[in-house]
């Protein structure tokens, strides 16, 4: 299911949100950041509802969040609990962005 994931993002000036799109399935996905400064952002929360677990739907958002702050040259504080055990399993790949 991960491929048919579509991911979206909106933002204000000192928030963002990453959400899943996934034809037929009407829930959806979320990770929140808070902009700390324009070069630092805070992964705050990563939530899955019942309907999308298991379905990969976490990882995507957290791949997005992740392409985002490099393409912007961010660095990222994992303070939600999924992401912060994917930078932890990945901390080597993701020294360029996380922010310990």
């Amino acid at each position: 299911m991960a491929s048919e994931i579509e991911i979206r993002y909106v933002e204000s000036d000192t928030k963002g949100r990453f959400s899943t799109v996934i034809k037929g399935v009407p829930e959806e996905a979320e990770l929140t950041i808070s902009k700390a400064t324009p070069q630092l952002v805070i992964a705050d929360h990563t939530f899955v509802p019942v309907a999308l677990r298991g379905s990969g739907a976490a990882k995507a958002l957290a791949l997005h969040l992740i392409a985002d702050a490099r393409r912007k040259k961010q660095r990222i504080v994992p303070l939600c609990p999924f992401l912060r055990a994917y930078a932890e399993k990945h901390r080597d790949a993701l020294s360029d962005v996380i922010q310990w």
